[in-house]
């Protein structure tokens, strides 16, 4: 039976990028020799490392002064990374859900954290708005896209000349940026890239280098922007397959025809729910949805029928569906590897469920 993976992360990759993977695996470049067991400054993975970040640059359309890092420690190094480098004083945050919540926690060492906003006393089911920055801000911080509660802002936030942060772990590569708003992006690979252990940070230099405090060594971006992401052995693996995924996006077109992609998945999974008596999305405002993890649950008076249509599901191939353990419920995840097949299968499902009750 196929199987239909909907786990939020780790995730879905492209057959094109494990296939490519599990034989670099097995005998990398020609080599002999495992991926998992060459030098990291051998001229053939120097290559993929080059051309990762060329391909990445290219695909994202990303301007000249900023850099591509292939970093360790995850997303939540960032939460720490990005106060330590950014951050003289002041900075605001757009609080979205848990993993702006863990940001905030880690600026709260380096100074003042402002809140301008949030959606907690509504369990994160909308993305705030009409809010203000305040003016002497170092930098305005937000994450795009809220695994957890399904909710995702589809714009580049601009305060005029505040420099701004975003976390685009969930939603990276799954619609076009423009970066003349941004000072840094990162994003834990796990999403939308490659296995677990990179992750992708987007600096602009000459953003760099203004706070008054020491930074120590790994923690500065500019050590990576010097030495290319090489300072210390990188994730070798991770980075091999973020090649490959990056070369599979160039293949379908790139951002674009991903955006567009993605926008008729997340349609038509949102046209059963809203139309499936059985089911209601957990988003209150529809455009704040996200098209990358799809939240949902039992209708009023079906409640008690969430266990059965787990059941059921699973038992049709789909895989990962259920939805983060502090909101219960339904979470289909549909990043960019995931096939509108897989979609229109969950659809399906849903709809024989209903005729069956």
């Amino acid at each position: 039976m196929k199987k239909h993976n909907f786990s939020a992360g780790p995730s879905i990759l492209s057959e094109y990028a494990i296939k490519n993977t599990a034989d670099a695996v097995l005998n990398f470049a020609g080599t002999g020799l495992s991926l998992m067991e060459v030098s990291h400054r051998g001229k053939e993975f120097m290559a993929v490392n080059t051309e990762a970040n060329k391909l990445i640059k290219d695909i994202l359309q990303i301007p000249e002064d900023f850099e591509v890092l292939f970093l360790g420690g995850g997303a939540s190094m960032q939460f720490c990374m990005a106060p330590y480098n950014f951050m003289e004083k002041k900075a605001a945050f757009l609080d979205t859900g848990t993993w702006a919540n863990k940001a905030i926690k880690e600026a709260k060492l380096f100074g003042e954290a402002v809140v301008v906003a949030s959606s907690k006393a509504d369990n994160y089911t909308y993305i705030p708005k009409d809010f203000e920055v305040p003016a002497d801000a170092d930098y305005f911080y937000y994450c795009t896209n809220n695994t957890i509660y399904g909710t995702e802002i589809h714009k580049d936030l601009s305060f005029g000349d505040m420099p701004v942060i975003a976390d685009m772990s969930s939603d990276i590569f799954s619609r076009p940026i423009d970066f003349t708003h941004y000072d840094l992006i990162f994003a834990g690979a796990q999403k939308n890239l490659a296995p677990a252990g990179v992750t992708v940070v987007i600096v602009r230099k000459s953003a760099l280098g203004r706070v008054s405090r020491a930074i120590p060594t790994m923690l500065d971006y500019r050590t990576h922007v010097d030495k290319d992401s090489m300072f210390n052995t990188p994730p070798v693996l991770p980075i091999y397959t973020a090649l490959q995924t990056a070369k599979w996006y160039q293949s379908l077109g790139g951002v674009e025809a991903i955006y567009k992609l993605n926008k008729e998945k997340a349609a038509l999974l949102y046209d059963e729910i809203d139309n499936n008596r059985m089911f209601k999305g957990t988003v209150t405002c529809k455009e704040d949805r996200s098209i990358m993890n799809v939240c949902f649950v039992m209708a009023e008076g079906y409640e008690a029928l969430e266990a059965d249509f787990a059941q059921f599901a699973t038992e049709r191939g789909m895989v990962g569906f259920k939805g983060h353990r502090s909101v219960g419920g339904f979470r289909a995840s549909i990043y960019n590897a995931m096939p509108i097949e897989s979609v229109q299968a969950l659809v399906d499902t849903m709809k024989e469920f209903a005729a069956k009750k």
